[in-house]
């Protein structure tokens, strides 16, 4: 009668990643989920999730994601898919793609942006992506 099959572990944590202040990486990031940088990445990013760079989080390189709130340090080309929230404490600086855009202010937004509506839909698979026309 109360044959429930055993969720995953990583479902039911919501499936975030996590990286900590303190931490550097070195090389690209491929992920399905939800994702939090507080540490430091010299590389790119590929997610289908929400990227979370949290105040003392930095990323220098590219980033394709679906949405993104951004508190901390970015430097490079950024394409998000929905939502990008740019905190008053952030600095940004290169290229932006985006589907909409929110900036607080005092945020430091030295950046070029593009705002496509619906336009494409960038999908992530393994690391190679796909582009998915939407209507």
């Amino acid at each position: 009668m109360f044959n429930r099959k055993a969720k995953p572990y990583t479902e039911l944590l919501g499936k975030t990643n996590r990286i900590v202040e303190g931490t550097i990486i070195k090389g690209d990031i491929v992920s399905q989920a939800d994702f939090r940088l507080d540490g430091e990445l010299i590389g790119n990013f590929f997610s289908t999730g929400k990227l979370v760079i949290g105040p003392a989080g930095t990323i220098t390189g590219d980033i394709k994601c679906k949405n993104a709130d951004i508190e901390g340090k970015f430097e490079g080309t950024i394409q998000v898919a929905e939502i990008l929230n740019v905190k008053a404490q952030a600095v940004i600086k290169g290229e932006v793609t985006v589907g909409k855009l929110s900036v607080e202010p005092g945020a430091d937004f030295s950046a070029s942006c593009i705002m496509k509506i619906n336009e494409e839909n960038f999908l992530i698979t393994d690391g190679k992506e796909t582009q998915q026309k939407t209507i």
